[in-house]
């Protein structure tokens, strides 16, 4: 069963995410607007990962689905991304287990509760 929804403005095929542990947004309906990915993800009990920043906010002000992962550097080649967030990922699925708002930068984890 998943635990987390990959937004689908993150890779498809990404091996840190390549599990029954992760549900990408392309297999279920890529063409759904946040507040559908949203209301799924709170329904199913899913942790978001996503690079919109419009679901960081709306976890500070609203009923949050379970969890935010905000994954906030900028475009980079996908193997420098793969790098930085293979180098991070432990940590980022520890503390999203904790907290409700993880800000992941290429050089440092922020966790918001």
């Amino acid at each position: 069963m998943a635990l987390y929804l990959i937004d689908v403005n993150l890779p498809y095929y990404f091996s840190l995410w390549n599990s029954a542990d992760y549900l990408h947004q392309k297999d279920i309906d890529d063409t759904w607007p946040d507040a559908q990915i949203w209301d799924y993800a709170r329904e199913n009990n899913l942790t978001i990962i996503t690079k919109d920043a419009d679901f960081s906010n709306k976890i500070l002000l609203r009923e949050p689905p379970r969890r935010i992962v905000h994954i906030r550097f900028g475009n980079m080649k996908m193997k420098q991304f793969h790098e930085v967030l293979a180098r991070l990922w432990p940590e980022v699925l520890h503390l999203s287990t904790h907290y409700k708002l993880i800000n992941v930068f290429e050089n440092r984890i922020e966790a918001i509760n």
